[in-house]
Formats: structure tokens, sequence, C-alpha cells
């Protein structure tokens, strides 16, 4: 019987054949399969159990759906595969046939409900920016808790991202059998806490209290400006020494990282500069949720909150029995300095750039403990494997502790092992790192885990390979690796290990690229990574060209060499590198002379070429005895080339801008500012260049050139993608063009702001250095429209253009009571579709089928068999209401449609038909 007779059978199939027509289906979507989008999400709470211990829940984070798996004493066999929102990254299961699920990149939580045919998404709820976590806790664990950035289209709150002292992590708190008839579900609560964004959650047994964690929380570090730190070094009172590299060339003028110790702002001597600093970190880590109250809120009082937990924080779990709470973390070490060997400068980072550690909290406070507290960090570089390497447990992530409290189980993302603990000696740090309590996982990249107790059994998700790792709690073996389906290129699958592997990265077996680059964006910090046993090299960059008025020298007498002592520079993300050119904040890691300095890829703008320049930062970082080798470095250059920047969160979801943001972006292109023009000039902004780059074509902020830079070093023109990510540090002790020194503003919630150093707190105030003055005749005039002018480029670059629209990712679910709340969304994902931002697909249950759409254009779409004609928008639509069925329509990366809609392996054949 043919799919299109079966469906004949069904009620409502034939009142909509009337809406219908015919045509056909293969030549109409057979070349929009493009390459797979890559965002390299990080997975928080990947795996889960049903109450029963029946069904083992996985987040398939590169399908975008929720794998089911039948759980027996012979293993694990799948049940049902549902797709969800993008990019999910935890998984709750609230009771045996209701499940949850966070979709980090589609701002929701799908609510799926299982039967004995499978499942569908039932509801889908609305929540801030990039949501990662879910718990359920208060009474009768009725209220689920999730984490999300304070922001984004969904949110219904202005995030006043330009206001000092502002919480910007969210969780937001919903009754569980009371949703809300509204389109995105009615929270009780959306609690604010006063840190960056956050990341995990877990939950007392009872319930009561739920705890949150900030993702990157900082350690209380900031920049002090070099406009700040007198001239002439050390001796001068300045910049502390070497101040020339091993040839005696003197370094350029930088900034100063300090760190504050409760009182006072020290550097690296421990000299203080508190009057400089006009603002404080408390450094508030994790949190504490009272979930019984109505409704839920934060505890008041020193008890709501914990410091100097980690600088990183990536998961919790609470002891059951005597109730403290282990938090997974990594501690960066960036008030040090220095890469390389230190035979000229001394002491350098290299090869001990952070630790690992699991913190305790509990009534004794705040007790952090070092996984690998064997590493004799006086020792470097000796070849990987060795003795001690093999030891080491690298960026824990996931954790379970036993029912009785006694042991904690741990996954080390970078070392493709499970760590186990007994939970008294990690609290009175009396454990001893050894292999005998570590377990090889042959997936590699372990990052969540569920403890089945009944079969003495371990489940760990491997996201190298997209598998689930089966562990014997007994023999403390891997007895079954189960692999999901992996819509992945082989080039990213083959890539992946050499950001975080860090057995291989590191002779210490503790580091990797991702210890900084998190998930292949970064961690919120400034590192002083310059080398005083490096050479001053010379810059092949072009450069921007000046107006005509101010000559034909586009460095205006500087010099553009690159001076291996840099000073501190904020971490850059490694994400939308493809097609911008040079890379590092002065570009020099760049292709060099490789041929003419062309767009795109050629010369110094070779992309590929300036990546593999960062393979020496192996040794002299990392630690490593040797670079990669040729092949491994392009196989790492191939894979993090693919790595895409989300859309922009902050830009209206049917791309338009704000009145305030079009008059900032009219300025940033019609009007000189500076000695080379508009702000244009330098920060392309061309989202059509280069299309022969397919998704990766356009220039957003930046196509590769350098620009001058009186103040300090001779810096490549950044990107302007994420400067939403960057908000948070306010206070600066100094004026900037018209704008006064700040007053003392108290507490903030990051360290480091924007501009290379990250010592400009705002864009306002970086607008604000291209005021009108003797160096800079052309510049912003000092008048209210020239304030007015800056504050609208402000809301301007907040929503700046980026790779993908707004709207890729959001969601709608339509159900037979909701379509008055539903359908103006859908207008608007379709809309977007028809406008080229996205491709849409529709999955879900009709007439008691599973089934999947593809919208084609013109209020059509084509479903996952080949016997099913198309069908009308109006009439899919009135389908769902006649049948009480649930469908869920989503819009995803141009391209990627035909895959994520009805055909997921691209093999011809659609999905209803295999």
């Amino acid at each position: 019987m043919t799919s299109t007779h079966r469906l004949c059978r069904i009620g409502g199939w034939r009142a909509l054949l009337a809406a219908l027509f015919l045509v056909g289906f293969a030549a109409s979507r057979a070349a929009s399969a493009a390459p797979f989008t890559l965002f390299e999400s990080g997975q928080v709470r990947p795996l889960a159990l049903s109450p029963n211990g029946k069904l083992l829940f996985a987040a398939n984070t590169p399908d975008n759906r929720l794998e089911v798996f039948q759980v027996a004493e012979s293993g694990l066999t799948h049940r049902a595969s549902i797709p969800v929102g993008l990019e999910p990254v935890a998984v709750a299961a609230r009771s045996n046939d209701e499940v949850w699920v966070v979709n980090h990149l589609s701002d929701s939580i799908s609510v799926v409900r299982l039967d004995s045919s499978g499942g569908t998404v039932v509801r889908t709820l609305l929540v801030g920016d990039e949501p990662r976590d879910i718990v359920f806790g208060g009474t009768g664990r009725k209220r689920a808790f999730i984490t999300a950035a304070h922001r984004g289209q969904n949110v219904p709150f202005d995030p006043q991202l330009t206001t000092e002292g502002v919480g910007r992590a969210d969780v937001w708190v919903f009754d569980a059998d009371n949703l809300g008839a509204s389109l995105g579900g009615n929270p009780l609560n959306i609690i604010t806490l006063f840190g960056d964004t956050p990341r995990a959650l877990t939950v007392t047994p009872d319930g009561s209290r739920v705890y949150a964690a900030v993702f990157n929380s900082g350690n209380r570090t900031t920049t002090l400006n070099e406009g700040l730190v007198p001239d002439g070094g050390e001796a001068a009172g300045g910049v502390p020494g070497p101040n020339t590299n091993f040839q005696g060339v003197r370094g350029p003028e930088v900034a100063l990282i300090l760190k504050h110790n409760g009182q006072d702002w020290l550097d690296v001597l421990g000299r203080p500069w508190t009057d400089k600093v006009r603002f404080t970190l408390p450094d508030k880590d994790v949190f504490a949720i009272n979930a019984n109250a109505n409704p839920p809120v934060q505890v008041s009082g020193p008890s709501g909150f914990y410091t100097g937990v980690g600088t990183v924080l990536f998961n919790m779990a609470v002891n059951p029995v005597n109730g403290k709470v282990y938090v997974s973390n990594t501690e960066a070490r960036n008030d040090l300095r220095f890469e390389g060997p230190g035979i000229f400068g001394g002491r350098t980072l290299r090869g001990h750039i952070h630790e690992s550690r699991i913190t305790v909290l509990g009534p004794n406070g705040v007790t952090p403990r070092h996984l690998n507290k064997h590493i004799n960090h006086g020792a470097c570089c000796a070849p990987v494997p060795n003795a001690e390497s093999e030891k080491s447990l690298a960026q824990p992530l996931g954790m379970a502790v036993t029912s009785d409290g006694a042991t904690l189980y741990v996954t080390a993302f970078g070392s493709s092992k499970l760590g186990v603990y007994s939970t008294a000696a990690l609290e009175a740090d009396t454990f001893v790192p050894s292999t005998a309590n570590q377990v090889e996982l042959s997936g590699g990249g372990p990052t969540g885990l569920v403890l089945d107790e009944a079969r003495r059994r371990l489940y760990v998700l491997t996201r190298f390979d997209n598998a689930i790792s089966v562990v014997s709690t007994t023999s403390r073996q891997e007895v079954a690796h189960v692999r999901m389906f992996n819509p992945e290129p082989a080039s990213v699958v083959a890539g992946r290990p050499f950001l975080y592997d860090a057995r291989n990265s590191s002779s210490h077996g503790d580091s990797s690229c991702a210890s900084c680059h998190i998930f292949g964006d970064f961690d919120g910090l400034a590192w002083d990574l310059g080398n005083p046993d490096g050479v001053v090299k010379a810059n092949p960059l072009p450069i921007v060209p000046v107006l005509p008025e101010f000559g034909d020298d586009p460095t205006l007498g500087q010099d553009t060499s690159f001076h291996p002592l840099k000073g501190p520079m904020v971490t850059q993300s490694l994400r939308g590198m493809a097609n911008h050119g040079p890379m590092h904040w002065r570009g020099d890691r760049n292709g060099g002379d490789n041929g003419p300095s062309i767009q795109p890829n050629g010369g110094a703008y070779d992309e590929a070429a300036a990546f593999k320049a960062f393979n020496p930062a192996f040794v002299d970082l990392l630690g490593r005895s040797a670079q990669l080798t040729s092949a491994e470095m392009q196989k790492f250059t191939d894979f993090i080339l693919q790595v895409a920047y989300p859309p922009n969160p902050i830009r209206n979801l049917d791309n338009s801008l704000t009145p305030a943001q079009q008059a900032g972006r009219q300025f940033f292109f019609d009007v000189t500012s500076s000695t080379n023009g508009p702000c244009q000039a330098c920060h392309r902004v061309d989202p059509n260049a280069n299309p022969s780059a397919g998704a990766f074509k356009g220039f957003f902020g930046t196509e590769g050139k350098s620009s001058f830079d009186a103040a300090r070093q001779f810096p490549r023109v950044p990107h302007l993608r994420n400067m939403y990510q960057k908000v948070g540090m306010f206070g600066v002790a100094f004026p900037v063009g018209s704008v006064p020194a700040d007053p003392f503003l108290g507490e903030q919630i990051r360290g480091f702001g924007f501009n290379s150093d990250g010592t400009i707190p705002t864009l306002f105030q970086f607008s604000s250095g291209f005021d009108v003055a003797l160096t800079n005749p052309g510049g912003i005039p000092h008048t209210p429209e020239g304030t007015l002018a800056k504050r609208n480029m402000e809301q301007y670059m907040l929503a700046f253009e980026s790779n993908l629209a707004p709207i890729v990712g959001q969601q709608v679910t339509l159900t037979r009571t909701n379509g008055a709340v539903a359908g103006p969304r859908i207008n608007l994902l379709r809309q977007r579709a028809d406008a080229g931002e996205c491709d849409l697909v529709a999955k879900g249950r009709i007439w008691g089928q599973e089934l999947g759409f593809l919208y084609l254009g013109g209020g059509q779409f084509a479903g996952d068999r080949q016997a099913m004609p198309h069908v009308g928008d109006a009439a899919l639509r009135s389908a769902i209401t006649a049948n009480s069925g649930a469908l869920t329509y989503t819009c995803v990366p141009p391209g990627s449609g035909m895959r994520i809609g009805i055909d997921r392996d691209l093999d011809g054949v659609l999905d209803g038909d295999e």
C-alpha cells in the first residue's frame, strides 16, 4: 500500500486534497542541499532517564532531534527519533511520557509527548537568548527552571544593554501544569541574576532549592587602559618588565591586567592601581533560588550566591546525602603573562594556562579542588602520551553522584575519560590522581552522563562521534557504544578533536585551544600573551587608505611591524573566521606574502594559511613537545573554518531596524568620522560580497585590512558581529573624546569591554574616540546631534548584520486550539523564508502520522513522501485544526531545509518512504 493510499484512509485527508495541486517534486528541490551549518554549541545536560528507568533520552545536537532508547539488561535499543529545535543541548524528563528539550539556537523549549508509536512536540515555549539547561523543582517538581541570556527577541522586557549594573543572567520558571495560552508560554517568573550568561542548573533532592551557575563568570580581572599606565616601562612605574624582546627592541606602550584581591586592584608585581578603576567585580558565580516561593526568587542575603567558584563554570551536581554542591569548572591564570620558553623574559604561562577543577559548595564555604594536582608545572614539553599526562583530566563537564552520596562521576571532555572520585576524598582534598580511577571512552569528547544504579551502569554521551557509551560501574569499563545518526560532514568529525583534545595538545594533558576558546567561542577574558623570546615581524597586510586631504600615507607615519610584546588582548572567538582574512587582533596570523593580497582568500587574506599560522601556539602556549603535523593542522583548519556565528539576538526577527538603529546605520555608512572616512570605510559591511564563499560570503565589519591606531599597535580591523556579547563592563577613569571620565559606578558583571584590550566599557565611549579633535578634524562634532549620532550607532552595532538572519532557528508549534496566536508567527516565518533568509520546515503529527514538510515558496509545502502531493499553507493549518494534530514550524539555515525537513540523510529517498 502506498503512502497516499494509507493517508487517504485517515480522516481529513480527502478534505485536504481539494486544496492541493500536483507538481514534480524531485526537480523542485534537488539542488537546494547546502553544506552543514556548524554552530558548535556546548552540550549541558544531553542525557536523561525516565523516572521508571525504562527509557533513555539523548539530545542529538547536530541532527536537531531527541533520540529515545529502550533500556534493558541487554543494552540500549533505539525506539524513536523526534525532531525538536535547532541545537538541542539539554534534556529533562518530567514523567515517563513527557520530555522537555532545550534548543540552544532556537531560543525555545520543546515539550515532547511520547506514546507507543514514538512522540511529537506538543508545545514550544519561547525564552531568552541561547537557553542552556533545564531542571524541574519546587513542590512536586512541577516547576521548570531554564537558563538563558538576558536578551533575545522573545523576551518581554528591555534588556537595558547600555545601562550599568544590570544582571545578564536569567532563569525562566514555568508551571509545567499550566503553561498559559500565549504564544511562547506564560512564565511564573523570570529571575535576573547579577552575572553574565548562565549555563548550568542543579536541584536539591526535595526540589526546594535550585542552583544556577554563570558560564563565563570571570575571576575578578580587568585591564587598565594604556593611557592610565605611566610610559617608560617598569623603571618608570609602568608596565612590568621585560619591556624589550631578547634583541633589545623596545615594545609599544600597552595596557595592564589587574586582579582584585578583595580590597585592591593589583598587577602581576603586587602594585595597587585601585584609584584607577571605577567599578568592582563581586564575582557572583553560583546563585541559590527558592524553588517553592510564589513566584520562585533568588534566596535573599549572602546565602543567595557563592563567589570564587571558578572562571568558567560548566556543570553542577548536588550530593543527595550531605547537600553539598559540586561545580565543574576551569580557573584561568590570565593575571600572569607571556607565552614562549621564558629564556629572556623569565617564567611564562607555557603549559599552565588554567586548571581543571571541581569546586565544593557547602556550609564551610567555597573549596576548589584541582583535579590535576599531580602535575609538575616546573617541567614542560615532554612528548605525549606520558605518565603524567595520562593521569590528567581536562575540561570537566557533566557529573553524577550515587544515591548514597559516596561516589562522584565526572566526564573529562578534553581527555575522553570518565573520572571516578570518592566524595569524601574530594571534599577533603585527599584524592590521588590515578588512571585506576578513570574510564577510557572510545568515542571521545564526553559531555553529559546519567547514572543507572539499578543496572550498575552509566550512560555517557561522546560528542566527538555523536554516540552513547555504556559503562559498567562494577568493572569500570566501557561495555557498549551506540552511535546516533550524525549529519555532520567528515571534515567536521575528523577536525573537532584538535580543538578540545588536551591529551594530544599539551605535555601535561590538561590544556587545549578550547581552554580559552570555549566551545569555539571565547572566555570573556584578556590575556597578555606576548613572547619576549620572539622577533619583530613585518606586517604584510593591506591598509585602509586615508582620505586625500590627509595625504597618501595610510599608516600616518606609524611603524606597522608586529612586536612580540603586544600587551593584553581579549580572547577572540573562533566563529565566523572564514572570508574575513588575517587573524588575531593585529592580524599577525596571516597568509603572508603568499601571492597577491586579494579577497577572497589570496595572500594575506588567505584564512586557511592564517589559521595554520597558529600552530606554534601548541608549543609556545600549551606546552606540546612539537607542533601538529601538516596533515593534522589541515584537519583542524578544515573544521574550524566551518564554525558559524548564530543569528544576532538583538535585531528584529523580520530583519528590520528600529528608528534609532536605522539612524545609527546611516551615520555609520555616510558620515565622515575619521581620516579614513565614515565607519564603513574601515568596518566594511557587505553581506553579499564574495558569493563564491557560499554560506560564509559577505563582510560584517571587516574585509581583513589593517587600520592605524596611534595609541598602541597597528590593528587589523575587527568584525562587529558579536558586540552584544561584550556588554556588562561600565566605568572608565579617563575621558574619551568629549566624554568625561566616569565616576565610581559600583558593582558590574564583566571586567572587560570593547577594543582589543577590553578597556573601553561601551560602544558609545568607543565612538567618542572619534570626536572632533586636532588630530581628527573630520570626526564626530561636540554637539547634541553628535551625541545622539553616537547613541544611535551604539544601538546599530548591537544589532549588527551577521551571516544568518535573525529568524534562523525561530519556531512555533501549531495545535488544534492555538491557531489564533500561532498564526501570525507562522506568517512571519513564511515571509522570511520567501525573502530568502531561511528555509522553513514543519515537523509533527497529522492524521495519526509523523510527517515532515518543506516550504517551497508561494504558499506551498512539499511532504516527506514521494507520493504525497504538495499542500497549501492554509490547507496544512486546517488539517491540524481538524485532526487534533501538532506541527512545529522552524526556520532553518538556508539550504538545510531538505535535510532537516524531508530527507534526513540526503540520499534522495524521502524520510516517509524509508
